[in-house]
């Protein structure tokens, strides 16, 4: 009876959720893939449908070569900004770690950005040059990067100095995940290593960094995910636009974000399988 009466109350706890995912997910997926099959006009009489199969997807590729350039550019942007992101909120996570006066205050000031800094408000924030720093002179970071790199990746490193800021406002999840795994490990383990003789480096190699593993892999799976439905992410703007274009319409902007959907998903299992933790071999 206790264990019926629990499982009563857990699914009562996530039935906000189911619904949520149901109404709000589910069915808008359904209804996305549905329109990618057809070609949909708005007309005075409501939706008109026909039937395209995959053409929509084939045409994605085929007939809009600003998804593929945007593409390509999210992919070398992502390469760069999700390791900065991580490393970043992991150096301020254990900075909070540390016992020092205002702690508490400093944490919220590192997670205020994922509260306030969200949707339109970013979009205002970044207009207005209020995510860029004002001291770094971009022709001359250009210029040294031009002298080091090809132009195409110079300017992703350039683009990466100029919203430094908005990239760094990414990290607020990230700091809290990985301040809650460090607050979990045994102090005892670093005064064993100390005793040892072992440094704060060899400390934070051996001991530290084993045990957030786990926490690495979760944050740069969520970072992804965050950048890629970012609404500073032009791939986004690309399919919004071309919802409202007349010859191209929902159905092949359905398409597209399916097919965006996809790669995004491709590189998350990239991710998973990289950085997952291996199992320990088993010696007979």
């Amino acid at each position: 009876m206790k264990i019926k009466r629990e499982t009563i109350y857990g699914y009562l706890f996530i039935l906000p959720w189911l619904i949520g995912f149901l109404g709000l997910v589910l069915y808008p997926m359904i209804q996305s893939f549905y329109y990618s099959m057809n070609d949909m006009r708005i007309t005075p009489s409501g939706l008109q449908f026909v039937y395209a199969g995959f053409n929509n997807y084939l045409n994605v590729w085929l007939q809009d070569m600003f998804f593929i350039q945007e593409l390509l550019a999210f992919a070398v942007d992502t390469f760069i900004r999700v390791p900065v992101i991580v490393v970043f909120a992991l150096i301020i996570a254990m900075l909070l770690n540390q016992e020092i006066k205002f702690k508490g205050l400093f944490r919220t000031i590192f997670f205020l950005p994922v509260i306030v800094a969200s949707g339109p408000v970013i979009n205002q924030l970044v207009d207005q040059g209020a995510t860029a720093i004002p001291m770094l002179d971009q022709d001359i970071i250009m210029g040294v990067l031009n002298s080091i790199f090809p132009s195409f990746f110079a300017g992703v490193i350039s683009d990466l100095f100029n919203q430094i800021i908005t990239i760094l406002w990414y990290s607020g999840v990230q700091i809290l995940l990985f301040l809650a795994s460090l607050q979990k490990i045994d102090p005892n383990l670093y005064e064993a290593a100390k005793i040892d003789g072992g440094s704060n480096w060899e400390c934070f190699w051996k001991i530290t960094l084993p045990t957030i593993k786990p926490l690495i892999l979760i944050n740069l799976v969520y970072t992804l995910v965050s950048l890629a439905n970012s609404g500073q992410n032009p791939i986004i703007e690309l399919i919004y636009s071309n919802m409202f274009n007349a010859t191209r319409g929902y159905g092949f902007a359905s398409a597209m974000a399916w097919m965006y959907a996809v790669i995004i998903g491709i590189m998350l299992i990239i991710i998973y399988f990289v950085f997952k933790e291996k199992e320990p071999k088993r010696y007979r």
